[in-house]
């Protein structure tokens, strides 16, 4: 028979053995639950905002030939990209950078041609490329085609607190003719406003509001060339 005297050094190795097999396991579970993946951050998605209404075309204009708005284009960024980009002219100015965590709601070539349809048509029809421009030889005289390039949209830093949205534009405007297109004028159009903030929200509203004012530029170029 073994005495309780013996017994009971070995009770406490099994106790202090069961203590330590715990704090053992509550370890690896907290480990696994450090493992568990993150819940990923909402991307911020942005537009331009409502536009402004539209000025009544005056009586000069009213009969005026549509003009048909071509597909807004992109030089060196992808005309399907919804990233807002942003250059930091401290440092590299020549590299555009995107912001990870926010973008636009749809590809800004085509929030830029929706604005700027907007606010053209004020002072004459405008019609999309894809709404059958062509048919209009059957219905008008030569209506004219304006062309856009984005050379440049990207909000660019002068430093970590100062910004600005930046939009350059090439604008060419030709004269739809059964034989084809005609030249009639280009021109480069460039604006450029200060941003609120240093993160992607200053960047939206810097960046629609320089998209309204090129429209403008725009708007008045057109009436320069009877358009």
């Amino acid at each position: 028979m073994i005495s309780t005297s013996l017994r009971a050094p070995w009770g406490r190795r099994l106790q202090g053995a069961g203590r330590v097999a715990l704090v053992a396991a509550s370890v690896v579970v907290l480990a696994a639950c450090s493992a568990l993946p993150q819940k990923p951050h909402p991307v911020a998605r942005y537009d331009f905002g409502p536009a402004q209404a539209p000025v009544s075309p005056s009586a000069a204009t009213a009969g005026a030939e549509p003009l048909v708005l071509a597909n807004v284009r992109a030089a060196g960024v992808p005309d399907a990209s919804a990233a807002i980009y942003y250059r930091l002219a401290y440092a590299d100015v020549r590299e555009l950078r995107p912001y990870t965590q926010a973008s636009w709601v749809l590809p800004a070539m085509q929030l830029i041609q929706q604005r700027m349809r907007d606010v053209l048509s004020g002072q004459r029809a405008v019609v999309l490329d894809d709404d059958g421009a062509t048919q209009l030889l059957r219905k008008t005289g030569y209506p004219a085609m304006l062309r856009l390039e984005v050379v440049d949209f990207s909000q660019v830093f002068d430093s970590a607190q100062s910004s600005q949205g930046v939009l350059r534009v090439r604008a060419t405007l030709s004269e739809i003719t059964p034989k084809g297109e005609r030249w009639l004028s280009q021109q480069v159009f460039q604006a450029q406003q200060p941003a609120a903030s240093p993160d992607a929200a200053g960047a939206a509203a810097a960046l629609a509001a320089a998209t309204d004012q090129v429209a403008q530029q725009l708007d008045t170029w057109l009436r320069q060339q009877k358009r």
